[in-house]
Parts: structure tokens; sequence; C-alpha cells
């Protein structure tokens, strides 16, 4: 189970949910607190391309596609490789894809999830729109285990976040939160009994789960990851370049479109 204070975030919303909601999106954020997890990386039935790609400024060797992720992520390490990974993003002002009135996604950076599929540990922030009503949530997570709200930070659009995970053992770690705009920062040590492999570090934008299905997903416009690193167990980093790109596909439709080079990863919707 993870730490203690996750316990009480969700029984401080629990207790605000009994309050009726005045509006749609009031609503929509009381069902995401009761029920919002990210989940592992789905294969699309499109699968994956094995062309090479190659320009002075991004090396990739696969492109994966994903009905949920989209960004880049090391598929091809050994357990117990990872430690760490950090990125910052600057926050985007959602809209709602073309025939929606609401939308929502998430941009996280996380440890494991795709070649281990049993834990991730993983932070991030949401961004929902609905009726023309915007809102943001800076999250934890150690799947299984659902997602919880930070206390104490405000998100707005424009806001510059670094988002950071570090895992001390398979079964304890940190995610923290910056707002290098406003100075806050929140940091929550957590434990789980859900073991991590640290053999996949990854920069995601995610169409997650509320309840038993994916949430509409919305127009992030362009999320970049910069100072996308992974940090290694022994010792060293690695630099984003050589990750595997992951697009969304939905339906038959791709819906991103992601770059990397040695210290970013861009995600980019490109829905209609």
């Amino acid at each position: 189970m993870v730490h203690a204070i996750a316990l009480f975030v969700k029984l401080l919303f629990a207790s605000a949910a009994l309050a009726a909601p005045t509006s749609r999106l009031e609503s929509r954020l009381r069902r995401r607190r009761e029920g919002r997890q990210s989940h592992p990386m789905r294969t699309s039935d499109r699968g994956v391309e094995k062309k090479q790609s190659t320009s002075t400024n991004a090396t990739y060797s696969t492109t994966q596609y994903s009905n949920n992720w989209a960004g880049a992520l090391f598929d091809t390490y050994a357990a117990g490789s990872f430690s760490s990974v950090t990125g910052t993003f600057t926050v985007p002002t959602p809209q709602a894809a073309s025939g929606e009135t609401e939308g929502s996604a998430t941009a996280w950076v996380g440890i494991d999830g795709n070649t281990c599929e049993t834990a991730i540990l993983q932070t991030g922030v949401d961004f929902t729109i609905i009726d023309g009503q915007v809102s943001y949530d800076a999250w934890y997570e150690w799947y299984p285990d659902l997602s919880y709200d930070y206390p104490g930070i405000t998100v707005s659009a424009g806001d510059s976040i670094t988002a950071t995970v570090a895992a001390s053992s398979t079964t304890e770690g940190t995610a923290e939160i910056i707002n290098n705009t406003t100075g806050e920062t929140v940091s929550v040590p957590l434990t789980s009994t859900y073991a991590l492999c640290q053999q996949n570090a990854e920069w995601i934008v995610e169409d997650y789960e509320e309840g038993d299905s994916i949430v509409p997903f919305a127009n992030f416009g362009t999320v970049t990851f910069t100072d996308a690193s992974a940090g290694l167990v022994a010792g060293g980093s690695v630099a984003s370049d050589t990750a595997d790109i992951i697009n969304i596909d939905q339906d038959g439709t791709i819906l991103t479109d992601v770059s990397v080079t040695s210290t970013s990863v861009t995600i980019t919707y490109i829905g209609s």
C-alpha cells in the first residue's frame, strides 16, 4: 500500500466530495478524484514500426503505437537499471477535440509500465477542459494504486513544472513536483508492496482512465519535456534521444507526433 500520506489525501477528497457539485466541471473533478488512474502502456493494433530514423537533432530506432501513451521510453534495459526520471515542461491550455465538449490529458515522468507492467512510479499534471472551463491537478501515483493530488501546490497555464520520480529501492521512492514559476515545491515519500522492476523510464502524455474507461482525449497543443534525463542505478544517466518514440493511435487515427533530442521530448497533438 502506498505511504500513509496518500490515504490522508484520499480521505480528504472523499470528505470534500460530499458537497453537491455546482457545475459539470466540479462534477467531473469529483469523479476524477474518486477513481482517476494511469495505466501501463497499451499497444494499439498498429503495433510497432521498426524503421530507423536519424537526423542531426534526433536519433531513434523504433516508433511504437499505443491507445493511451505518447512520448518516449526506454524498454530494452535489464531490471534494476533506472533510479530516477526527470523533465521540465510548460503547462498547456487544453482544448476539447473536434465534436467534444470536454477533454483531458496528463503529462508525466515515470519508472516502469511498459515491459514491466506490475508497477509504475510516476508524477505529473492533469489538464482538463469542460464547457470552456479549464482546471489543472498535480498528482503522483504508484500503480496499481490510484493517483493522489498533491496538497499545497497550485498549477496554471504557462507555468514551468519540473517533475521527478526517484526509486531508492524497488518498493521505496519519492515523487516531486516543482512549480518553477511560483516557487512552490511538493515532495512525497512513497512505499508500496508492488515492486518496481526499474527497467523502463519514460516521458509521457497520457489519455488516462477514470473508472473503467479512458477519458475524452484533449487537444493539448504541444508539451515539450526539457532537461529530460533518466538516472541509472549504476551511476550516470542516459539521454532521451536514444529512447523509443510512442504515438497515440485510437480507432486507426494517429493523434500525436513525437520527436526527441538528447535533452528533450516533444509531443504534439495532431488530431482534429
